[in-house]
């Protein structure tokens, strides 16, 4: 443990032999095993060995989930987890610029490596707090070898399963030298001899092949801030080339064409799509591409892309994409589009939120659903709550009323890391210390005064 953890977190790494989850509503993600109303499921280690009625197994921890949902950990596609330390600051932003002045081109050319870390943590406890249980992290402010190291020891502290995409800052100095060296050097740092750690290792990097193939020597998965009608032109050389594949993420894709659409589809290129990011910063067309992505056979991830502007939960972008959606079908059929949109109902967006999530981080065998022989990364909500009784219907419940505070339990390879409402092990008179203590020297090395009544985040030549 390095100095800059500062005893942050210090839950026991300790996972009950067997957990029975009983009486639970149960919505697996799992066409074989099916839903149901009354159900449990039974967990040895960190794997799901069976989900059915009436289970018993002598010795278990039991979890009495009546008036529960169960349900598996959600899976944030792509968010920017060392942003933590920035929530809201920019909560008007209504473009690219806007984000970029308020992270790029300010406070990230002063981040330390303490810093990254406790923008790493924070996200990561706010994942779990509110109920990811995995996280593709976008980390493009990789400044040296100790910003790479202190970004993967967040998440390795906080317990959450996540894929740590080590990428170069945007702007303002960095070590060079480090990159892209860099990769090779946290392989076999922190993952070479650790096959079963939680955190597996990426890389982000835009349409440069050069990285790409350091990328692919590695055997690394690739991530790429992707916008359609900005690089659409780039795809056929690319397909072309053989330099697209299934270990290709491409985040956004807003306003792409049918064809590059269907060169993503032959790739095999894996997508996530951000229902509140690419509407609240005006990428492009301002729409998420679920839509499109259907319709050509591919199955998005979603993703929360960073909390510099709103909330860090799964649960709102299931609704925006909910409606978003429903407002996408009305223009079309006012306009007599030639696409018929078929708007997805509340369980198809949670399957975004689980399986397809899972499926964009390359984990669809081990999470994403309830499936036996599966990790049990699950969480448990409330349904008993005063927001949620009585549960019409399970998967509206979840999609259209659930909240973070109705998160009772949650559990990463079989490890209760919340319950109660809790998450476990966390001091939080010390996290808010070390939050506050990085803020302040950003603030003050980027010259910015904050203003928690600003409309607007300021770019800092105008507030210096």
């Amino acid at each position: 443990m390095t100095d800059y953890t500062r005893n942050i977190v210090h839950h026991p790494q300790v996972t009950p032999p067997i957990t029975l989850i009983r009486g639970a509503t149960i919505l697996s993600m799992d066409e074989q095993t099916g839903n149901m109303e009354r159900g449990d499921i039974l967990i040895t280690g960190s794997t799901i060995t069976a989900v059915g009625r009436n289970l018993d197994a002598q010795g278990a921890y039991v979890i009495d989930a009546t008036n529960m949902i169960a349900m598996p950990g959600m899976v944030d596609s792509h968010r920017h987890a060392w942003e933590g330390q920035l929530r809201r600051i920019n909560p008007n932003a209504s473009c690219l610029d806007d984000y970029s002045n308020a992270t790029h081109f300010s406070f990230a050319r002063f981040y330390r490596p303490a810093d990254i870390y406790i923008g790493n943590l924070l996200t990561a406890l706010g994942c779990i707090d509110a109920g990811i249980t995995t996280v593709i992290d976008n980390s493009h402010n990789s400044r040296t070898a100790a910003h790479s190291d202190a970004a993967v020891e967040a998440l390795l502290d906080v317990g959450i399963r996540a894929v740590h995409a080590s990428g170069a800052p945007v702007a303002g100095e960095w070590d060079k030298a480090h990159w892209p060296g860099n990769w090779q050097r946290l392989q076999e740092k922190y993952f070479s001899n650790n096959p079963e750690s939680l955190v597996s290792l990426a890389v982000m990097a835009q349409l440069e092949p050069t990285l790409w193939a350091e990328a692919r020597r590695l055997g690394l998965p690739i991530v790429t801030e992707f916008f359609g009608a900005e690089m659409a032109a780039e795809l056929a050389s690319l397909h072309q080339q053989g330099l697209l594949g299934a270990d290709n993420i491409f985040n956004h894709c807003t306003a792409l064409p049918d064809a590059g659409w269907k060169i993503l589809r032959e790739a095999g290129v894996r997508v996530n799509v951000c229902p509140r990011s690419d509407a609240h910063y005006g990428i492009e067309d301002g729409i998420f591409a679920i839509e499109a992505a259907q319709r050509h056979g591919i199955h998005p991830g979603f993703s929360v892309d960073n909390e510099t502007s709103y909330s860090g939960d799964m649960f709102m972008e299931m609704r925006v994409a909910f409606y978003l959606q429903r407002v996408m079908g009305m223009q079309q059929e006012g306009c007599g589009s030639a696409h018929a949109l078929k708007t997805l109902p509340a369980a198809r967006l949670l399957k975004a939120a689980t399986l397809d999530g899972a499926a964009c981080a390359g984990l669809q065998e081990k999470v994403g659903s309830l499936t036996p022989g599966k990790q049990a990364d699950l969480i448990l909500i409330n349904a008993a709550d005063l927001n949620l009784y009585p549960a019409g219907n399970a998967f509206g419940t979840v999609v259209h009323a659930a909240e973070r505070s109705n998160i009772d339990t949650v559990m990463i390879a079989g490890r209760i890391v919340k319950q109660g409402g809790k998450v476990f092990g966390v001091d939080s008179a010390r996290l808010r210390a070390a939050i506050d203590e990085s803020r302040q020297h950003l603030f003050a090395a980027a010259g910015y005064q904050p203003d928690i009544f600003a409309d607007a985040f300021l770019p800092l030549e105008q507030t210096a």
